[in-house]
């Protein structure tokens, strides 16, 4: 990908790597349900990392915090393909950053999880037989209609996040030269 308008590539790679990191660990932070940094820092690695590593460093994030914010379950797997889907909607439409295209993109990575998580919560409903999540199209509604709070606030954490870390990374890759050097000896 390339990094055209970032500023310089060697100086950027780290920044872009730390910020992913930082705000991936910002789960661990007290929070509302669902207002977490992690799809907007899973956004951000798609358009500001490189290779592999944009899918590795979330990956890597979610499953070293997972013990501290509710353990593993069969919805992890759901939830970390989101993710990476979210990387993924970063590689495709962040190549050139704008608000519009950041908004845009953060929308549709809020969107994507709440259909295939919530999705995938009615299938295992079927599995468990769970009172909550029925077997049938009704079924699929009501699970559906159970999630749009969640969602909402889904959808304000990765707008949020999306727009502080583009914001922060463009801020300081675009600031004036002088602003990198330390002052002469």
């Amino acid at each position: 990908m390339s990094n055209s308008g970032t500023g310089n590539q060697s100086e950027s790679r780290p920044l872009a790597i730390a910020l992913t990191v930082v705000s991936a660990l910002g789960r661990l932070a007290p929070h509302l349900p669902n207002v977490t940094p992690l799809g907007g820092s899973c956004l951000f690695a798609g358009s500001k990392v490189s290779g592999l590593l944009a899918y590795l460093l979330p990956l890597a994030v979610m499953a070293v915090t997972d013990p501290f914010v509710g353990g593993y379950s069969w919805a992890s797997v759901a939830v970390y393909g989101c993710f990476l889907i979210n990387v993924w909607i970063g590689r495709r439409m962040v190549r050139r950053v704008t608000a519009m295209r950041v908004g845009a993109a953060a929308f549709l990575c809020s969107a994507q999880f709440f259909v295939l998580t919530n999705f995938f919560l009615w299938v295992e409903g079927g599995f468990t037989h769970s009172v909550f999540h029925k077997p049938g199209v009704a079924g699929l509604i009501a699970t559906y209609a159970m999630g749009l709070p969640f969602w909402g606030r889904t959808l304000a954490g990765d707008l949020l996040f999306s727009a502080v870390l583009f914001a922060a990374y463009e801020l300081f890759v675009k600031r004036p030269a002088t602003a990198h050097s330390s002052a002469p000896a």
